[in-house]
C-alpha cells in the first residue's frame, strides 16, 4: 500500500489550477527579460551582433553563462513561488500529494515558460531565415545576412579601395562573397574555382593586379576561417549552457512551488529552505 495515505479526490475543484501557472510563467518571463537586460547592457552576452565581439576571452562566454544560471535561478524560482503560493487548497490529507502537486505547477510553469519562449525564437528565426535565404527576390540575392553577421569586417577588407565606388555597385557582388567565404568553415574547404572567382570580383570592384587580388583573397579566407571557428565555439558553448541553465531552472522551479505551497498552508510569508535531508513537512 502506498504510504501516502488516502487522497480526497472528490473535494478537488480541479487538478491544474491554470490561473497560477499562468500568472507564475507572466512573473517568470517578467524576470527574465529584466535580468536578461540588464546582462546585455553591461557585456554577459554569449552572442552579439559586434564583429569583434567571438574576440572576448573564453572567460567572459564562461561568466556569460553563470548568469544564465543566475537568471534561471531568479525568474523559475519566483515564478515556480507563485504557482505554489497561489494555487487553490486542496484540502489533501496526504501532505506528499499535495507537494507532489505543487510541484507539478511549478514544472508547468517552467514548461509553458519555454514553449511561450521557443515560439517567439522561431517566429524570429522563420523572419531572418527569409531574408538570409536567397528565394528569388532581389532582396535575398542582394544580401547575406548570415555572412554580414559573422565576417562583415572581412568583406570590408576584401573590398577595400580607394576609389570612389557607388553603395549599389557592391551590393550583389559582396553577398556573392559573404556565401563563398561561408564554406571555408566547411570539411572541403573553398574551391579552386570559387576562390578564382573572388579574385575576379577584386580585381573588376576594386582596380588592384591579380596578384594582390589573390593575395588578398587568400588572407581575408584565413581570417574568415577563424571567424567561423569561433562563431561555431560560441554557438556550441552557448547552447549548452543555456540547456543547463533550463534544467537547473526545471528544478528550481519544482522546489520552489512545493516552498509556495507549505507557505500557503501555513499562511506564513516566504521563507527559503533548501536544504534536501531536512525537508520541512506539512503537519498530517
Amino acid at each position: 500500500m502506498s504510504d501516502f495515505g488516502a487522497v480526497d479526490v472528490a473535494r478537488t475543484p480541479s487538478l491544474v489550477d491554470w490561473r497560477t501557472i499562468v500568472g507564475g510563467t507572466v512573473l517568470a518571463a517578467g524576470v527574465s527579460v529584466t535580468l536578461l537586460a540588464f546582462g546585455s547592457a553591461v557585456g554577459l552576452s554569449v552572442a552579439s551582433t559586434a564583429p569583434s565581439w567571438r574576440d572576448s576571452s573564453p572567460w567572459l562566454w564562461l561568466l556569460s553563462g553563470v548568469f544564465l544560471l543566475f537568471v534561471a535561478l531568479c525568474s523559475f524560482g519566483i515564478g515556480g513561488y507563485a504557482a505554489g503560493r497561489m494555487r487553490t487548497p486542496t484540502r489533501l490529507t496526504a501532505d506528499r500529494e499535495s507537494e507532489f502537486r505543487d510541484g507539478m505547477h511549478g514544472l508547468f510553469v517552467w514548461g509553458l515558460s519555454i514553449l511561450l519562449t521557443g515560439g517567439l525564437a522561431l517566429g524570429g528565426a522563420a523572419t531572418v531565415t527569409r531574408e538570409a535565404t536567397p528565394s528569388g527576390g532581389s532582396a535575398g540575392l542582394a544580401s547575406s545576412v548570415a555572412g554580414e553577421n559573422t565576417i562583415a569586417s572581412e568583406l570590408d577588407e576584401l573590398f577595400r579601395t580607394a576609389r570612389p565606388v557607388p553603395d549599389t555597385y557592391l551590393g550583389y557582388p559582396r553577398a556573392a562573397a559573404a556565401r563563398i567565404l561561408l564554406k571555408s568553415s566547411s570539411h572541403r574547404g573553398i574551391p579552386a574555382d570559387d576562390r578564382a572567382y573572388l579574385s575576379t570580383l577584386v580585381m573588376s570592384r576594386t582596380g588592384v593586379t591579380a596578384a594582390e587580388a589573390d593575395d588578398r583573397v587568400n588572407r581575408v579566407i584565413a581570417e574568415a576561417t577563424d571567424e567561423l571557428r569561433r562563431a561555431r565555439m560560441a554557438a556550441v558553448m552557448q547552447a549548452f549552457l543555456i540547456a543547463a541553465a533550463l534544467l537547473v531552472g526545471a528544478a528550481v522551479a519544482w522546489f520552489s512551488a512545493e516552498e509556495g505551497g507549505r507557505d500557503r498552508e501555513r499562511g506564513t510569508l516566504p521563507v527559503w529552505n533548501w536544504s534536501l535531508r531536512n525537508r520541512r513537512r506539512l503537519p498530517s
